[in-house]
């Protein structure tokens, strides 16, 4: 038999078995790596577990654990009492505390109210022992990587601490104590122990007096009418809802007043009420109930609160003070200025500010001078009559008095009657500005920008809005095509000077100058340059053409401090009321700090408010300086400026006046906006304004600074220009013949640039058929003087050159003669209207050039001398 081959042995291994071995190798391998992985992941946790337990030691180390006594009284504590004080650190009032809690037993508070309060705030409350640890874990990793804010999910007994004990300040540090306080509470209270500790301290928004109230009692009474005890399970998911964001969730405003929109607060207390059911805290049904229940026909109707002792003072302070501590806090907190222009971020500091100044033992010293506040309350309690109307009811007003070269607000007057209405019309409102904007908008700037001198004639013909194409034709503010219209008339025809058309108000010479400003320095100039350097309020409508004569909405303080500006040498020094707050241990917090801008140069403010002052002293458009004088020679010695301004219907009548130590303004107006007023408004207007500055001249006569004048900045150019025209004199071309313009001369002040070469269109604003018109006239009326002139020559020499005649022959025809001549100028006067350019500057520029100018005297002077040698003449 054949026998078989042998196998020959190979050194390959089989595919199967090589295939296992390298499974076991990887698997042995991951084992491995598994093990090694868990002994770090136990060696690294216990490491950071080491160092966050060491880090929290570290952090809390200073911390001194109260007692149980010292834990009770510390959180059973509710305020230390907060002040307001006058500029002399008299006393204005304690900071009344709204969050003064009516404090009630465990037994007095609805077990619906707990269950809510723990469903939303807290779900793990009956849980843990004061804090949640993954929360403390989280903060820890938190701090230590650099990520994140270190907090976040406090507990209700976390909350407590922080509210009571601790301060507002966001430090890890601060956290940590908090942690640690938690722990000790829940050792030395029950659960239901902290949490009506917790509902008898905590915020809860505002009742229906516009008070803040804490305190579930304070809520239930103030917004239902109910002891804590008997709300319904409706009204006990609303109230636990505030805590988050009282203000924003509170179904009322500051002044009691249910909000237009209650949406927040209704829809926070469905998530409440969602809360309870997850929670197992209520039914179903009870749930489904409770979201259909109209909740708000429970909340009470607004009620007046009790005042006393509180006026306009105490709240402007309290709110100013209450702006500065949430700035400080958000700036603490590095907030974005963008973040916290966001209405819900903002309102949270403020309520946290709110809180901290009625609790937090502060003394806020305002810049109110005691006896000028006291002396405007009088003086508008007694005399406020005088600014109503005939059909007006009771017309509103506002008031404010400011220290020029500080902008310290000495006194205010917030309105009529703080009992009858709370609405303080010197901070909080906002009306058009009228004609009390032409300094600041229109005149200010151009005269900065050298577009204007004093003397410069401006168009006072009629004209109509250019308007804009980019408005549609029905948009109330495109008046394209409609005629401007001065108060009185639509325009006088001639051509004013700057000092003319201030102080008669002009509307369209005003408009003529705007355009102008806006043609050569932009649609937005006259705000970017100058408004806006003065915080006046940012909108387009600045840029409208309309703008010039103040249909834009200002606030009383906008309008003080404008004119504060040009009185203080074009400084503006932003106004303020709050001088200083110092904590209770006598720390400063915060220290108002001046931040000058110089906003028009010298020359313009002097040359501005020797503008100002001719107003007052025409009395065209106020009676102020008259009246003021009439009540108190001395006071009526000021050197007084100012402007006046009136809105549509006369609904709104403004008159901001200043000497070089202070600026008084006064806006009054009629709060119904259905109602109209009468163009005598700004008569009563001035007669308050004497009034009111007469009373506080007898409470503290140095404050006016009476003794002090305006001067005109050494920078101030004059030039001597030809008065018809406030151009250099020469030569112009009218109806084709060159002719010589009228050599009487005026001066012209100039911040900037100089008075324009002799030529045809001499001014700003008007037509070629307004300059032809005008032109006409004055040549016409130089030729009407110069036949007067001949006529009155010729009769003389005949009377006198009558040899034969007899003595009374003589005296007769040498009578005739001169009244002949007497007649026919008074005639040529008469039909003369007096808004003729060339008449009207011969009659009042001596009086309304600089009395400290020499060069304007010399003028003077002269001109005296010319009317003499006339009627020499005749």
């Amino acid at each position: 038999m054949p026998q078989k081959k042998k196998r020959q042995p190979t050194n390959e291994p089989d595919v199967k078995h090589k295939g296992w071995f390298y499974f076991n190798v990887g698997l042995r391998t991951i084992n491995a790596l598994l093990l090694v992985g868990i002994s770090f992941l136990i060696i690294g946790g216990a490491l950071v577990a080491g160092i966050g337990a060491g880090y929290f030691a570290y952090l809390v180390e200073d911390t001194q654990t109260p007692t149980k006594k010292e834990m009770q009284k510390t959180l059973g504590e509710f305020s230390e009492t907060s002040k307001l004080v006058y500029a002399d650190n008299s006393n204005i009032s304690t900071i009344r505390s709204d969050l003064s809690r009516t404090a009630v037993k465990s037994d007095q508070i609805s077990d619906l109210l707990k269950k809510a309060i723990i469903a939303t705030e807290d779900e793990y409350f009956n849980e843990h022992n004061g804090v949640v640890p993954k929360s403390v874990v989280r903060a820890l990793l938190s701090e230590a990587t650099g990520f994140g804010g270190g907090g976040g999910g406090s507990t209700l007994t976390q909350q407590l601490v922080k509210q009571q004990v601790l301060t507002n300040e966001t430090t890890f540090k601060r956290k940590a104590n908090e942690i640690l306080l938690a722990m000790e509470v829940e050792k030395y209270f029950s659960k239901d122990e902290i949490v009506t500790m917790y509902l008898n301290v905590s915020p809860f928004g505002r009742n229906n007096k516009g008070q803040n109230i804490a305190g579930v009692q304070k809520a239930a009474k103030g917004i239902f009418g109910k002891d804590a005890s008997e709300v319904n399970l409706a009204q006990a998911a609303f109230i636990a809802g505030l805590p988050q964001s009282p203000i924003v969730y509170s179904p009322y405003d500051n002044s009691g007043q249910l909000k237009e929109n209650l949406s927040a607060g209704l829809k926070r207390k469905d998530y409440v009420l969602f809360s309870m059911y997850r929670n197992h805290d209520i039914t179903k049904k009870e749930y489904d109930a409770a979201v259909k229940y109209d909740l708000t026909k429970d909340f009470l109707q607004r009620e007046t609160q009790d005042n006393s002792n509180h006026d306009f003072l105490y709240y402007t302070v309290l709110g100013e003070a209450q702006e500065i501590i949430a700035e400080n806090m958000r700036q603490a907190d590095k907030v974005s200025d963008k973040e916290y222009k966001k209405e819900k971020v903002k309102n949270n500091y403020l309520e946290k500010a709110a809180n901290e100044l009625v609790s937090g033992g502060y003394t806020v010293k305002s810049t109110i001078d005691k006896d000028i506040y006291k002396a405007m309350q009088d003086a508008v309690a007694e005399y406020g009559y005088m600014l109503d109307g005939t059909d007006t009811g009771t017309v509103q007003v506002g008031n404010i008095m400011m220290d020029n070269k500080t902008g310290r607000v000495l006194g205010f007057v917030g309105g009529r009657d703080f009992n009858d209405n709370q609405y303080n019309h010197a901070f909080d409102g906002a009306r058009p500005a009228g004609s009390s904007i032409k300094p600041i908008l229109v005149y200010g700037p151009a005269i900065d920008q050298g577009i204007l001198g004093t003397e410069t004639r401006i168009s006072d013909f009629e004209r109509e809005w250019v308007g804009s194409d980019d408005l549609d034709e029905d948009d109330p503010n495109n008046s394209k095509g409609k005629p401007i219209v001065n108060s009185t008339n639509s325009g006088t025809n001639t051509f004013l000077t700057t000092r003319e058309a201030l102080n008669v108000s002009s509307n369209i010479a005003a408009v003529n100058v705007f355009d102008k400003l806006k043609s050569e320095k932009g649609e937005t100039f006259a705000y970017d340059e100058y408004l806006k350097k003065m915080n006046y309020h940012a909108t387009n409508q600045w840029a409208y053409e309309g703008a010039a004569l103040g249909p834009n909405d200002v606030s009383t303080m906008e309008q003080t401090n404008g004119f504060q500006t040009l009185a203080n040498g074009g400084v503006y020094e932003e106004g303020y009321i709050i001088e200083s707050i110092t904590d209770s241990e006598g720390n400063v917090v915060y220290q108002h700090k001046n931040k000058p801008v110089q906003v028009f140069s010298k020359a313009t403010a002097s040359i501005m408010n020797d503008l100002m002052r001719g107003i007052l002293d025409a009395g065209i458009t106020s009676n102020f300086k008259y009246t003021v004088s009439g009540l108190n020679w001395y006071l009526g010695q000021g050197d007084w400026v100012g402007k006046t301004g009136s809105s549509d219907e006369y609904r709104d009548s403004w008159l901001i006046v200043s000497t070089p130590a202070i600026t008084l303004s006064s806006w009054s107006g009629v709060a119904d906006n259905t109602l109209k007023n009468d163009s005598d408004a700004s008569k009563r207007t001035g007669q308050y304004m004497a009034y009111l500055a007469n009373r506080i001249y007898m409470a503290n006569p140095d404050v006016f600074g009476v003794e002090e004048r305006f001067q005109l900045d050494s920078s101030v150019k004059g030039y001597d220009v030809a008065t018809v025209t406030g151009t250099e004199a020469g030569k112009v071309t009218v109806n084709k013949k060159q002719q010589t313009i009228p050599v009487a001369t005026t001066q012209s002040l100039y911040a900037k640039g100089k008075p324009a070469e002799a030529s045809f269109n001499f001014g700003i604003g008007g037509t070629e058929e307004n300059y032809q018109t005008y032109w006409e006239t004055i040549f016409g009326k130089e030729e009407e003087k110069k036949k007067e002139t001949e006529k009155s020559k010729t009769g003389n020499t005949s009377s006198s050159g009558s040899s034969d005649a007899s003595d009374s022959s003589n005296t007769s025809d040498s009578s005739e003669g001169n009244s002949g001549a007497s007649s026919d100028s008074s005639n040529t006067e008469e039909e003369t209207p007096s808004s003729d350019a060339a008449d009207d500057d011969e009659k009042t520029a001596a009086a309304e050039t600089d009395k400290d100018d020499p060069a304007a005297e010399k003028d003077n002077e002269n001109k005296a001398d010319e009317k003499q040698d006339k009627a020499e003449e005749k």
